[in-house]
């Protein structure tokens, strides 16, 4: 049996590159929820359903029956890095952050959450797999034999976004980075369906003076460590 590695925290603290490089290292699968809520809002976008004026607009209730038949219908796969709406790779348009931001909006509403929270348990069910996000640890996999909770201060998480970004060619200040990461926490850690909160058993590390292969390394050891219990548990 392979366990389920869960790698909760905010944005920016290096979750998916993190989580990518644990997945390699471990021979897992790799899943991104992050980029599931992603696709989601593409498809509500490209269904013409003005997402972001309805939020708000505090319109909720009205935003939730036009996203119910898109939710029924929507086929999100995962692909190592790349994500796929109905077969067709999205996987540039999930980096923008306007639609990173209309994830984050759409991620407060229940219907939503509830069919991601479907596919997100289907995909990872069978273990040997390495799930990133907001909520893995306490919500989706509560019993996953490993959980993480990767924080880093704000002013570096900042840091690496407005790399991140001008890299792609993107014109944002350094400053409206941060506030935008600011006002996601406060919304993450706010909304009333499964606030951003570490889970009581997960390991906090603080990857703001560490590097990648630091905090990879220092979560192999951890997961070689459950899982040789787990193999002696298997044999006896």
């Amino acid at each position: 049996m392979r366990p389920i590695v869960a790698i909760d925290g905010p944005v920016g603290a290096g979750k998916s590159t993190v989580a990518r490089a644990l997945a390699r290292a471990l021979g897992f699968a790799y899943l991104n929820t992050g980029a599931m809520y992603r696709a989601v809002a593409i498809a509500a976008r490209e269904a013409g359903i003005d997402a972001g004026a309805l939020v708000s607009a505090g319109d909720a209730t009205a935003l939730e029956a036009r996203l119910r038949p898109l939710l029924e219908a929507i086929s999100i796969e995962l692909a190592g890095d790349r994500v796929l709406l109905g077969g067709r790779d999205i996987t540039a348009a999930t980096r923008e952050p306007a639609i990173g931001d209309l994830a984050s909006r759409l991620s407060a509403l229940a219907p939503v959450r509830a069919r991601l929270q479907e596919l997100q348990r289907a995909a990872g069910a069978a273990g040997g797999v390495v799930m990133e996000g907001r909520d893995i640890g306490t919500v989706i996999f509560p019993d996953a034999e490993i959980k993480f909770f990767l924080v880093a201060d704000v002013a570096e998480r900042a840091r690496r976004r407005w790399a991140e970004l001008t890299a792609k060619g993107v014109a944002i200040a350094l400053d409206e980075v941060r506030a935008e990461l600011e006002e996601r926490d406060r919304r993450d850690a706010g909304r009333a369906l499964d606030p951003l909160r570490a889970a009581p058993d997960a390991i906090e590390i603080d990857s703001t003076a560490r590097g990648v292969e630091q905090v990879v390394n220092a979560m192999c050891t951890r997961v070689n460590t459950v899982s040789h219990v787990l193999k002696g548990l298997k044999r006896a």
